[in-house]
């Protein structure tokens, strides 16, 4: 078995070539890829049977690197950070610097700060975003473990990470959201 470094190694040299990865991150196990990268974006979508209109969200390492990708940082956005106690994405209304495929319709981003030991690491080895979205096929239940992941998920990335697989909680997904420009808080999971 693999450590936690040589892990976030190998997932690091994929994601470099514009490979997707099935990790694990601080919620539900996660089908990701460099989240600047428009061609890997298009595959997470074909992996995942999803609408390109729908779009995914990416995981930072900080919030240093999380002001390289959101046009407009509101103030509130440092607070509601600080003060969670559990993983939080916030959708801010206009992403930057990420692959076009990614961002919403309307040109915002959901972005979560990990603290969660391979995805924060993975994070901070790519110095990139890192795309996050469920392992599942749209609209199939997400996993609760890595054992749930459908067949053909795992057969379609291109590196199945080997940290936590043997982990049966049931995790819960991120609390999201969405901020205007202005600070405008509207909650759509809490």
């Amino acid at each position: 078995m693999s450590t936690l470094s040589e892990e976030i190694k190998k997932a690091r040299e994929v994601i470099y070539q514009g490979g997707v990865i099935l990790y694990p991150t601080d919620t539900i196990w996660g089908i990701g890829c460099d989240a600047t990268n428009e061609q890997a974006v298009a595959k997470v979508y074909a992996i995942k049977q999803r609408a390109e209109s729908k779009a995914l969200l990416c995981l930072v390492d900080s919030i240093q690197r999380l002001q390289n990708y959101v046009q407009d940082f509101p103030e509130i956005a440092w607070d509601l950070i600080d003060c969670s106690d559990k993983p939080l994405t916030i959708i801010y209304e206009r992403g930057r610097n990420l692959a076009n495929n990614l961002l919403g319709e309307d040109g915002s981003i959901g972005i979560r700060i990990t603290k969660e030991a391979f995805s924060h690491g993975l994070c901070e080895a790519v110095r990139k975003p890192i795309v996050s979205t469920s392992a599942n096929i749209a609209g199939a239940a997400s996993p609760k473990c890595f054992a749930d992941i459908d067949p053909d998920i795992i057969a379609a990335v291109d590196y199945v990470v080997d940290y936590r697989r043997e982990e049966k909680e049931n995790p819960k997904a991120s609390s999201i959201i969405k901020l205007g420009t202005y600070g405008e808080i509207n909650i759509i999971r809490p």
